[in-house]
């Protein structure tokens, strides 16, 4: 199942690739701007709880999807690219098994922990 999903999300990922070049915007923008999103770590400099929160706001699809659509509903391209960078971001992150983030710890995700470390100690209990 795993694989299944990770493969829906790279599908999700050349979705939003191929909608930025549907909309006519050079083929290595939607690339040199995919890390963009990830910007939203910085609210962990604030602590755990913002840091979460600014970092789901970031990646969650429902957001990007409101975005995009808002850029439809306005005929803005930009923010129709916006809103397809953003869902294309967030599916890539899934697709590696990063995910939105709980506000405990930013290696608790809404996939598990992240990390080597956890994983091996999960797999001890």
């Amino acid at each position: 199942m795993k694989i299944l999903l990770k493969l829906e999300d790279l599908a999700k990922l050349v979705l939003a690739y191929a909608g930025t070049l549907y909309l006519g915007f050079e083929w290595w923008l939607f690339f040199a701007l995919l890390l963009a999103p990830d910007l939203g770590m910085l609210g962990y400099l604030l602590g755990s709880k913002a840091g979460a929160w600014l970092y789901n706001l970031f990646h969650h699809q429902g957001i990007a999807i409101v975005v995009g659509v808002t850029g439809l509903y306005l005929g803005n391209a930009y923010l129709q690219f916006t809103g397809l960078l953003l869902f294309g971001h967030s599916a890539m992150d899934r697709a590696l098994g990063y995910g939105l983030k709980y506000n405990d710890h930013f290696k608790h995700t809404h996939l598990g922990w992240i990390g080597l470390e956890k994983q091996q100690e999960l797999k001890k209990v």
